[in-house]
C-alpha cells in the first residue's frame, strides 16, 4: 500500500469487486469515440478493476493502477493488462506513454495540481483525459426513500469530504483542462434486495461507521428495505453517470 494515502476501501475489497455495478459500453465508446491511437490507457485509481474490462476491449494494454495492493489483487487477470501500486500523482510511467488516462468514481479523492501535472506528462499530446462519477443509485419511490434517508441521515456523518464532488455531480471540482466536454449517462442492472444490500456495504461512510463503534448500519435498515423492495425478486437498480473528456494538448 502507498505510503500516506486515505484508504477508504482495501478492508472491503472483496466485496468492492463482487457487488459494485458494472459501466456500460456505451460509457467507454463515449470515453474513447473518435480517440485516433488506442494502443496504451491507464486507469487511475482502479481499485478492483470495475472500468478494466472496458478498456481492455478497445486497447492492446491497460495498465490499473491503484495506491492499494488489496485492491489490485482484486483484479482478475486478463491479457494485455498490467496491475500497479502507485499513488494518482507519482505514476512511473514514461512521459508521453500513454493515449487514455482514465479515472473511474475516484478523481475526487486527490484532485489538484500534482495529479493533474502527472496526468499532462504521461498522456501523449493529442491524447485523451477522462474521469467519471455516479451518485445515488434509484429503484422505487419506497426503496429510494429509504436509500436516502440511510445516506444522509444513518451514515452520513461518517462520508468523507470529498464526498461533496459526488453529490455535486463533479460539478466545480478542479479540472484545468481546456475543451472539456460534459457527458450524461446511465448505469443500470437488475438486483436483489440481499445485492443491494451488499453493495451499500461497500460505501465508505458504512465502513467508517463501522469501525467507530456504529454499529452495523445495513444491518439495520436491512428489514424495511425487503419490506419496501416487496420480496425477494430482482429489481431494476439505476445511476445517473456523469463523464468528463479533454484532449491533453
Amino acid at each position: 500500500m502507498a505510503e500516506g494515502f486515505s484508504d477508504h476501501f482495501s478492508a472491503t475489497a472483496a466485496d468492492y469487486r463482487r457487488y459494485r455495478p458494472r459501466y456500460p459500453d456505451s460509457l467507454f465508446d463515449t470515453v474513447c469515440g473518435g480517440l485516433a491511437r488506442r494502443e496504451v490507457a491507464w486507469d487511475c485509481a482502479s481499485g478492483s478493476g470495475q472500468a478494466v474490462a472496458g478498456l481492455a476491449a478497445r486497447f492492446r494494454t491497460v495498465i490499473a493502477s491503484d495506491a492499494s495492493a488489496a485492491q489490485l489483487a482484486r483484479l482478475p487477470p486478463a491479457a494485455g493488462v498490467h496491475r500497479l501500486v502507485a499513488r494518482a500523482a507519482q505514476a512511473p510511467l514514461a512521459t508521453a506513454s500513454v493515449d487514455l488516462l482514465s479515472v473511474a468514481q475516484a478523481l475526487h479523492w486527490f484532485a489538484g495540481e500534482a495529479f493533474y501535472a502527472e496526468a499532462r506528462r504521461v498522456v501523449r499530446p493529442g491524447g485523451r483525459i477522462a474521469a467519471w462519477t455516479y451518485g445515488l443509485c434509484r429503484v422505487t419511490a419506497a426503496v429510494d426513500a429509504l436509500i436516502d434517508t440511510f445516506y444522509r441521515d444513518i451514515v452520513g456523518p461518517w462520508w468523507p469530504p470529498e464526498r461533496r464532488w459526488v453529490e455535486a455531480a463533479y460539478a466545480g471540482l478542479p479540472w484545468p483542462f481546456a475543451a472539456t466536454r460534459r457527458y450524461s449517462d446511465r448505469m443500470v442492472t437488475t438486483w436483489t434486495p440481499a445485492h443491494l444490500l451488499a453493495y451499500l456495504g461497500t460505501w465508505s461512510a458504512v465502513a467508517a461507521c463501522r469501525r467507530a463503534g456504529g454499529g452495523d448500519p445495513v444491518a439495520d435498515i436491512a428489514p424495511a428495505l425487503r419490506a419496501a423492495w416487496g420480496g425477494h425478486g430482482r429489481r431494476e437498480v439505476r445511476w445517473p453517470l456523469t463523464i468528463l473528456v479533454a484532449a491533453n494538448a
